[in-house]
């Protein structure tokens, strides 16, 4: 493993391990998830930060907002890694208040809002918000049973894309029926079908690709997720290069992470999801000077799919556990 690769993985670390001290009730997927989105900015927080952010939070939202359930810890990491917090998290409001008109309000929805504040401007928020509540609709049209409120994060990401909304639904909709054969959770290939409709490549590339990479890592000995982990495979194949070399540089990343604290058998975080951050510690979200600016914006998103994708795989998991605990 390269020494700005380890540092990478150290830097998760340092941040999940203070995402911990601010928030020691929430499970470990969820610090990790959060410092999944701190390290992809590069961001060395310390907990003084986490806690004005927090702070910051509960002074903006009432208790019973989904900002402060269990998304709150995501959304403060976002502010954490933003420059200007405040202002993030007014744009973040704004953006929900958008949503709330066109959907129930939910968990995902509050994810959604952060999502799309950071990444479009201000004059555009109507018109993403219209189009995300488009999007939903016809996916939901297809899929009736297994679209619903978590779909709304992914359609936000969709909204943002400049391909049109028939682009984007008929290259989800061949993705997926591409891939539902090779996986077992029809949800998951749905939420893989909505990562790949966003990649520029073709429809058989792209589904090869994810099925190769899925196949290399398991006749490696490395079985990859195929619940909620099943998204970040497919931005891992949207990766240029040569599947080979993903593979063995996330064996290396899961091979030092085994031997962190916190990441062995008594953690609480399975084998799969460590494969899953060894997957996005293993992305390259840093771009040649010569590199054309399109690929920094696609790797910049794949970086923000991977994020998202791990969250709902942490609130699903969190939620989960909730539930066992209640019966």
């Amino acid at each position: 493993m390269n020494e700005e690769t380890k540092k990478r993985c150290e830097l998760l670390i340092h941040n999940r391990d203070r995402v911990k001290e601010v928030f020691p009730w929430d499970g470990g997927l969820i610090h990790l998830a959060c410092a999944g989105i701190l390290t992809a900015k590069d961001k060395v927080v310390e907990e003084k930060t986490l806690a004005s952010c927090k702070q910051l939070l509960k002074q903006k939202v009432g208790p019973f907002s989904n900002f402060r359930s269990t998304a709150r810890t995501a959304i403060v990491s976002m502010l954490a890694a933003s420059e200007h917090p405040k202002q993030t998290l007014d744009e973040g409001l704004l953006v929900y208040d958008l949503l709330k008109k066109r959907f129930w309000s939910s968990t995902h929805l509050a994810l959604a809002a952060m999502i799309i504040a950071q990444m479009a401007e201000s004059s555009e928020y109507e018109h993403i918000a219209d189009r995300t509540k488009a999007i939903y609709q016809r996916m939901k049209s297809d899929h009736p049973f297994l679209t619903g409120s978590g779909d709304s994060a992914y359609c936000a990401l969709m909204a943002l894309s400049e391909k049109s909304d028939g682009e984007l639904i008929e290259d989800a909709e061949r993705c997926y029926r591409i891939l539902k054969g090779d996986f077992f959770s029809a949800d998951a290939v749905q939420s893989l079908s909505h990562v790949l409709a966003l990649a520029e490549s073709s429809i058989e590339e792209k589904t090869q690709r994810t099925i190769d990479l899925f196949a290399q890592l398991k006749s490696s000995g490395y079985k990859y997720g195929t619940s909620y982990e099943l998204p970040t495979l497919g931005v891992l194949a949207m990766e240029q290069g040569n599947l080979a070399d993903v593979v063995h540089e996330m064996i290396e990343i899961d091979t030092w992470l085994s031997k962190q604290k916190g990441f062995g058998f008594f953690s609480g975080i399975s084998k799969k999801q460590r494969l899953m951050y060894a997957g996005m510690l293993a992305m390259k979200d840093e771009v040649d000077g010569d590199t054309l600016q399109t690929s920094a914006i696609t790797s910049t998103v794949s970086l923000i799919i991977a994020q998202q994708a791990a969250m709902m795989a942490a609130i699903a998991a969190s939620s989960a556990s909730a539930a066992n605990a209640s019966s």
